[in-house]
Parts: structure tokens; C-alpha cells; sequence
């Protein structure tokens, strides 16, 4: 008897439930591709950041790896940081005295919930002012001139903004 009666009502029925089965379907897809979008954009802010203490390490690995440099530390000083132009909206007017007026404001855009973002048009990278290396291998002309080109290459500095000092021995 259980299973007529299951049968029957299943007959009656079954064009609601799979309406409602896929309505709730349809409602859960929605809040995933947030949280993917949420994630990607997340990591492609963590991508952006700029930390001069992990340049410096990253430079420290690099030329630790030329020949006889030995030892070493790297101090980068920066003339101007990282810096994001965002977009903006300007409105110019000019009154009845013929003065002129103009008002800016930055864009901003709406990501639902309350939640609004920048528009990011120009990202500029920082500008080095210096760099001090003091390594073990500064006494061999060879190894200061490897560094100097090593440092040069990956900060866009001149020769004589890279000062190369010998480890003092302990």
C-alpha cells in the first residue's frame, strides 16, 4: 500500500518538485560564482603589492648566487613608492561672471551588497633612489662589477646611485 500511495503522489506531484529542485539549484549557483570571483580578485590584489623588504630578499637571493660574492646584504631606498592613478569623473562648468569651475571625483563601481570598488587606470611602480650592498666579495673588482650590473639591471639605477662595501670580518 505504502508504495501505491508513494507512486501516486509521485505522479501528482513530480512536476513540482523538480520545479522546486531546480529553483534551489538555480539559487545556489549564483552565490558560487561570487565566491569566485571574490577569491580571484583577492588574489590579484595580493599579486599588486609592493614590499620593499621582499625586493631587498629577493635581490639578497639573486646576487648570493653570482661567483665570490659571499656574504651579503642589500638596502634599496626609494625616491617615490607605488602609487595607483584611479579613474576619475570631471566636471568643468563656467558661471554667469565667467569664472570657471570644475569638480573631480573618483570613479567608484558597485559590486552589490553594498560593496564598491575603485577603478584602478595606471599603476606606477617606484622609483629607486639607491642601493648599499655590503658583501664579502667587494674587495675583487670583478665580483663590484657583476653587482653593479646586477643592481642596475633590476632597479633602473646608474652606476653611481649603487654603493658596493666589503663584509667587515668578524
Amino acid at each position: 500500500m505504502g508504495i501505491i500511495r508513494f507512486s501516486e503522489t509521485w505522479k501528482k506531484y513530480k512536476y513540482a518538485l523538480l520545479i522546486v529542485a531546480i529553483g534551489a539549484l538555480l539559487m545556489l549557483l549564483p552565490s558560487r560564482q561570487k565566491t569566485a570571483d571574490k577569491q580571484a580578485e583577492s588574489v590579484c590584489r595580493n599579486e599588486e603589492v609592493f614590499s620593499l623588504a621582499e625586493t631587498e630578499e629577493k635581490m639578497e637571493s639573486i646576487l648570493g648566487q653570482i661567483d665570490g660574492v659571499g656574504r651579503l646584504r642589500v638596502m634599496l631606498t626609494l625616491a617615490s613608492g607605488p602609487q595607483l592613478q584611479l579613474a576619475s569623473d570631471t566636471d568643468r562648468s563656467t558661471g554667469s561672471s565667467g569664472d570657471h569651475r570644475s569638480r573631480e571625483a573618483t570613479v567608484m563601481l558597485n559590486r552589490g551588497s553594498g560593496s564598491q570598488e575603485v577603478i584602478v587606470t595606471q599603476q606606477v611602480y617606484p622609483v629607486y633612489q639607491g642601493a648599499v650592498i655590503v658583501c664579502q666579495g667587494a674587495g675583487n673588482s670583478a665580483v663590484r662589477l657583476a653587482i653593479t650590473e646586477a643592481v642596475s639591471a633590476l632597479t633602473g639605477l646608474s652606476a653611481n646611485r649603487i654603493s658596493i662595501v666589503k663584509w667587515k670580518e668578524s
